[in-house]
């Protein structure tokens, strides 16, 4: 619990057998005022075939499965399964952020935040964490969001906290790389309150599902510039019938 709000996280996982157990356990031993910030952690474990799901039971994480590969569908199958908490806390599985670094994110939530992003860009990249295709394409899809809505946005990064009450409200659908994209421009659309805090990016344990081949990268810039063009389409063209219906009255 941080500062009387009760806090899950959820971890989506595939083949993190190496990272997992580091992940959950520093989530679980994390204190604010001498008392334990993280009240669950679930991990989706999304087809897995090394041990991912028995190495983070054994940490203390409560695990469900989502045989369908795609990061958005393990969200969603793990949001699915949420205790009773008012943050929902968004950590990666590989051990590529440092997870004390939580406490900016959460503290953002209770002073009035709906969605707070872990900004890599705001802090400091060890080399090697992200590949250059990693950069470019943050750097890009961040600066599209700005041009199209009109809010600084300077990462999509998976590390994030959201109140439980924002989460529901975006109804969030996408099953794959579009994920990350889709809350963020979803919270912009709706005027909540979308703020950026500073974290660091260390070099992840294990190879990347994404960057860690070209047919990855490239499925992964596809999904997430896709869904920056959907949202940009569909809020047009909600805007444009509003205007065709307001000019029937004029």
């Amino acid at each position: 619990m941080y500062k009387g709000h009760k806090v899950a996280v959820v971890i989506p996982a595939l083949n993190e057998e190496q990272a997992i157990s580091i992940v959950v356990r520093n989530l679980i031993t994390l204190m604010f005022d001498e008392q334990a910030v993280i009240d669950n952690v679930i991990v989706c474990d999304n087809g897995s075939t090394d041990n991912t799901a028995k190495v983070a039971t054994a940490n203390g994480a409560q695990v469900v499965h989502q045989s369908t590969p795609g990061y958005g569908i393990a969200c969603l199958t793990a949001i699915a399964k949420l205790p009773s908490c008012d943050i929902v806390l968004f950590v990666d599985g590989d051990d590529s952020c440092f997870v004390d670094q939580a406490l900016s994110l959460l503290n953002g939530i209770v002073n009035g935040d709906d969605l707070a992003i872990g900004s890599r860009t705001l802090g400091t990249i060890e080399n090697g964490a992200l590949t250059k295709p990693q950069l470019f394409g943050n750097w890009l899809s961040s600066h599209l969001i700005t041009l199209f809505w009109q809010q600084k946005i300077t990462d999509l990064g998976p590390f994030r906290a959201i109140r439980l009450s924002s989460l529901h409200a975006l109804n969030m659908a996408d099953t794959s790389f579009g994920w990350t994209v889709e809350m963020q421009v979803k919270a912009i659309i709706l005027g909540m309150q979308v703020s950026e805090y500073a974290v660091d990016s260390k070099v992840r344990i294990g190879q990347s599902k994404i960057s860690g081949t070209v047919t990855g990268s490239i499925k992964a810039g596809i999904g997430i510039l896709s869904m920056i063009a959907t949202l940009f389409i569909r809020q047009s063209s909600i805007k444009n019938t509003a205007q065709l219906r307001g000019s029937e009255y004029e």
